[in-house]
């Protein structure tokens, strides 16, 4: 593990005076302990302080979850082992709580991964699109853990094939290295990938968030 700094909320707002108009927020702890995480309120802190929407994921496994968060103020709740486990609960979550939650998809070797990404389930990438776009989801979250923290590029041909299998909006995430990665995705992505989260990069200063958004546009 590193720690790139201590201070979440600071982050925050270096974002947002960059620039972003959506914050990407992770509960890596959540995403092993659930519920019981104390990064929640650091959320919704920042939820009061950042001026922009935030999304968040990582241990969102009930209803009550996901109504807390909106009702402190998240804009997007991202659901992952949720939406692998119980389809029934996802169809009552989406009649709910609509275009107010996405699914993350997390795959390895083109398997989705859930618990944190250590189980793997017998649901391939592309299945998975299909069953959660037709259980009303809006938006996905694709991620290839293989790419993901090591810079090594998006894998933009799984993106696309994702987006397409449920004609779905998506957003695209794991590996974004350089610039160019970006500019490669926007040239090669489905029209219907719309946006790329951008983690590690930027905290190894191999880009600035202005140049990012910039070269996204």
């Amino acid at each position: 593990m590193r720690v790139y700094d201590s201070q979440p909320l600071d982050v925050a707002r270096r974002f947002v005076d960059s620039g972003a108009e959506w914050i990407h927020v992770v509960d890596l702890d959540g995403a092993f302990a659930g519920h019981g995480s104390q990064n929640r309120s650091i959320v919704s802190e920042m939820v009061k302080q950042a001026g922009v929407p935030i999304q968040f994921g990582g241990g969102v496994r009930s209803i009550d979850d996901i109504e807390e968060l909106i009702d402190n103020g998240v804009s997007r709740v991202v659901l992952g082992t949720l939406a692998t486990e119980s389809l029934d609960k996802l169809r009552t979550i989406v009649e709910r709580f609509d275009e107010a939650v996405a699914v993350a998809i997390d795959a390895r070797d083109g398997r989705v991964m859930s618990r944190g990404w250590e189980q793997v389930t017998e649901l391939t990438t592309t299945e998975l699109s299909g069953v959660v776009a037709a259980a009303g989801v809006k938006r996905i979250v694709y991620t290839d853990i293989g790419r993901d923290g090591m810079l090594s590029g998006i894998n933009v041909d799984q993106t696309n094939a994702v987006a397409r299998a449920g004609s779905i909006s998506v957003t695209a995430s794991g590996g974004v290295g350089s610039l160019d990665d970006l500019r490669t995705l926007r040239e090669k992505a489905d029209r219907r990938v719309d946006s790329v989260i951008v983690g590690k990069a930027l905290y190894e200063g191999r880009f600035s968030l202005k140049e990012a958004i910039e070269t996204a546009r």
